[in-house]
C-alpha cells in the first residue's frame, strides 16, 4: 500500500509498485527512494507518515515530515516553515545521538518541504501513562537518570529543545531506553539569542515563564522535564497542578503513589518559576540525585532497594581440539538475585567492562562471511542472567499486567521449571523484559549483540570459551556432527533441552552460552559488521528491521552453530522449540 502525499487527494488505494497516484498523478516515491505507507500525525502547519527507504535492500522504516500550513502565505505559516528547515539543520548538528532520532534526508520536492527520520518503534509517554496510569518514583527516577544524559547533551551543542512533554519522549521497544524527539521547536543558544525576545514556542502546559516570553534558556527544558514528571506521577494535567491563587504548584496534593522528601524536593527546584532559582543545568540535577542516591539511599522510603552482591563459585573448564580436559580452575563471581514471587527468583551476574575483537578469524572452521569483519568493541559493565529464563521465571512474569501485548503463561508446554522457556518470539521476549521492569523499577531489555558475544567469550578468542572444540560433555547440541577434533556424542531428540545449568560454566559464571536454546538479541539483523557500534550498543539503524538476531546454537542444531562468533536471525514474531532468551541490565542498578 502506498499513501499520496497530495494533500488535496489522500488516496491510500495504490500499490506498493506503483509509482504514481493512480488518482491524482502524483509521485509516490520521494527522491526515488522513500515511500509513504500510513498517515501517523497531523497539526496545524504540516503531517506526518510512516515510510520505508526503498534504496536500501531491506526497505527499513522511515519517518515522513511534510510541511503543509493549513493557512499558506500568513506570518506564522511563515514562520512555522522557517521552523521545520530549522529542525533539520537541529537534528543534523546533534549529530547521532542514540536516543536522538537520526536525520536521513531534508529536501523539497513539488513545492512542499520533506524532512525524513529514523523511525523510533515504541510509545511516547502520554499513551503509556494513559494505558498504565499514573508512574511510581522508581520510574520516574529511571526517567531522569535517562532524559538528563540526553539533554546535557543536546546542551552541550549550544541547543535549548524547548518542546519537552511526555508526548515528545518515547520508550523505545527494542531497548526500553527514551528517545527525545520533535526538535522542531529547538533553538541556538547563542548570546545575542538569550538575550533577545523572540518567537513564543512550546506547549503551553509545560513551558517556563521565561519562554512563554519569548527567552527561553538552558534551565527552561529542565522546566518542562521537571513539569512533565509530575504530571507522569499525578495523571492530573499540569495547568491543574498550579494554584493561580497562591501562585504555587500543588502537585504534591494529587499524588497516587508515595514519594520521598528528596525526590519532591529536586522536582520543586526543576519548576521554580524563577529561572535563576532552577537547577541552571542538567549536570546540576544529575549531581543531585547522585549525591543523594550515596548519601540519602539507606533511608529512601518506598524505593526498592538492589540487593547487595553476593558471591558464587565454580569450576571453568578447558579442552583441547580433541575434546579432552586440560585444565579445570576454580572461579567466583559477583551476582544479585530478583524476586519474582512464589519462590522463583532470577540470579543476574556482574559482567565486568572490557575490549574484545568481535567476530570470527578467517581461519575459523566453519565461520560465515556475515562475521566479517573482525572489530574491536569496548563495553561498560553490566549485569546478565546466569542462566536462560527458566519456565518457572516465565510464568512468574507473564502472570503480571500486559504492557503492550498478551503472554501465553505456557508456550513450551511445561518440560520443567529449570528447563529454558521456549517457542517465544522476539516480541514475546520485549514484552516480558517490559514487565519485569515495571515489577522491579530496573530497565531490564535483551542484549545487545556485541554484549553477547563478549560475555560468551569471557575472555576467550577460540570458537568456543572452553576452547577450539565442543562436545556433549560440555554443552547440548546435536551430537551426531563433530567440530574440530572431537568425538561424536549424544542426540537429546526426545528430552531436546537441559536443565539450565547443566554444564560447565564460562569465566564470567554464565551457564548455556552455547547450545540448548538460541538466545533472541535486541539488534536489528545486518549481513555483515560494517559500520557496527564499537561501544555495545543496540544496533537498530540500518539493516534489515524485519529480522532479530539469534546466539548460541541449540539442542537441535550442529555444533558449529554454537561458535561465540555464529550469528542468526528470524522474524520478529517467529517462534520454534529451539529458541528463547536472557536478560541483561546496566551496572547502576
Amino acid at each position: 500500500m502506498s499513501y499520496c502525499l497530495n494533500p488535496a487527494c489522500q488516496k491510500c488505494q495504490n500499490s506498493h509498485n506503483d509509482k504514481f497516484c493512480k488518482n491524482c498523478g502524483t509521485k509516490l516515491v520521494l527522491l526515488g527512494r522513500y515511500r509513504a505507507l500510513a498517515p501517523l500525525g497531523q497539526g496545524g502547519f504540516g503531517r506526518t507518515f510512516r515510510a520505508i527507504d526503498e534504496a536500501k535492500p531491506s526497505k527499513p522504516a522511515c519517518v515522513i515530515k511534510q510541511f503543509f500550513p493549513i493557512q499558506q502565505g500568513t506570518d506564522t505559516a511563515n514562520k512555522a516553515a522557517k521552523l521545520f528547515h530549522q529542525e533539520a539543520v537541529r537534528l543534523e548538528e546533534l549529530g547521532n545521538h542514540p536516543q536522538i532520532p537520526e536525520l536521513l534526508a531534508h529536501f523539497e520536492e513539488e513545492n512542499r518541504q520533506y524532512l525524513v527520520q529514523q523511525f523510533i518503534n515504541g510509545q511516547n509517554l502520554a499513551h503509556i501513562l494513559e494505558q498504565q496510569g499514573a508512574f511510581s518514583e522508581t520510574e520516574i527516577r529511571s526517567l531522569l537518570a535517562d532524559l538528563l544524559r540526553v539533554l546535557e547533551f543536546v546542551h552541550s551543542k549550544q541547543v535549548i529543545h524547548r518542546d519537552i512533554k511526555p508526548e515528545n519522549i518515547i520508550r523505545r521497544q527494542v531497548d526500553n531506553q527514551l528517545v527525545l524527539v520533535d526538535f522542531g521547536a529547538a533553538k541556538f543558544a547563542t548570546r545575542t539569542a538569550l538575550a533577545r525576545t523572540g518567537t513564543v514556542i512550546g506547549d503551553f502546559r509545560y513551558i517556563a515563564p521565561e519562554q512563554a516570553v519569548g527567552k527561553g534558556v538552558f534551565a527552561s527544558d529542565l522546566y518542562s522535564l521537571g513539569v512533565t514528571c509530575i504530571h507522569l506521577l499525578t495523571n492530573v494535567e499540569p495547568l491543574e497542578l498550579f494554584d493561580t491563587d497562591e501562585d504555587a504548584w500543588v502537585w504534591q496534593n494529587y499524588l497516587q503513589n508515595s514519594v520521598s522528601d528528596e525526590l519532591r524536593s529536586i522536582l520543586d527546584k526543576m519548576i521554580q518559576r524563577g529561572a535563576k532559582r532552577r537547577y541552571q543545568s542538567a549536570e546540576d540535577v544529575i549531581n543531585a540525585l547522585t549525591l543523594q542516591k550515596l548519601s540519602l539511599a539507606p533511608t529512601i522510603l518506598n524505593l526498592p532497594q538492589p540487593l547487595p552482591l553476593k558471591t558464587f563459585h565454580f569450576d571453568v573448564v578447558t579442552v583441547n581440539g580433541q575434546g579432552i580436559e586440560t585444565n579445570r580452575r576454580r572461579m567466583q563471581a559477583k551476582y544479585f538475585s530478583e524476586d519474582l514471587g512464589g519462590g522463583v527468583t532470577l540470579e543476574m551476574v556482574e559482567i565486568p567492562s572490557g575490549t574484545f575483537l568481535m567476530g570470527s578469524p578467517d581461519t575459523e572452521k566453519k565461520r560465515d562471511s556475515s562475521e566479517n569483519p573482525q572489530h574491536q568493541v569496548t563495553l561498560a559493565p553490566f549485569f546478565m542472567g546466569k542462566f536462560t529464563v527458566t519456565q518457572a521465571q516465565w510464568k512468574a512474569v507473564a502472570n503480571l499486567p500486559k504492557i503492550n501485548q498478551n503472554l501465553q503463561l505456557d508456550p513450551s508446554s511445561f518440560k520443567g521449571a529449570k528447563r529454558p522457556v521456549e517457542n517465544v518470539s522476539w516480541y514475546d521476549a520485549v514484552e516480558f523484559c517490559a514487565r519485569l521492569s515495571k515489577k522491579t523499577g530496573k530497565i531490564y531489555r535483551l542484549p545487545s549483540e556485541s554484549q553477547w558475544e563478549y560475555a560468551s567469550r569471557a575472555g576467550t578468542t577460540t570458537p568456543f570459551h572452553f576452547g577450539e572444540t565442543i562436545t556433549t560433555d560440555l554443552a547440548n547440541f546435536d551430537g551426531n556432527y563433530t567440530y574440530a577434533s572431537a568425538p561424536k556424542g549424544k542426540y537429546c531428540q526426545e528430552t531436546k533441552t537441559t536443565d539450565v545449568g547443566s554444564f560447565s560454566p564460562n569465566a564470567f559464571g554464565l551457564y548455556d552460552m552455547h547450545g540448548n536454546v538460541w538466545e533472541w538479541c535486541a539488534d536489528i539483523w545486518h549481513n555483515n559488521y560494517n559500520g557496527a557500534p564499537s561501544d555495545g550498543s543496540v544496533w537498530e539503524s540500518g539493516g534489515n528491521h524485519s529480522l532479530r538476531l539469534l546466539r548460541g546454537g541449540s539442542w537441535y542444531h550442529y555444533p558449529w552453530y554454537c561458535r561465540s562468533a555464529d550469528r542468526s536471525r528470524d522474524g520478529l514474531d517467529s517462534w520454534s522449540g529451539s529458541r528463547g532468551f536472557r536478560v541483561v541490565i546496566t551496572a547502576s542498578v
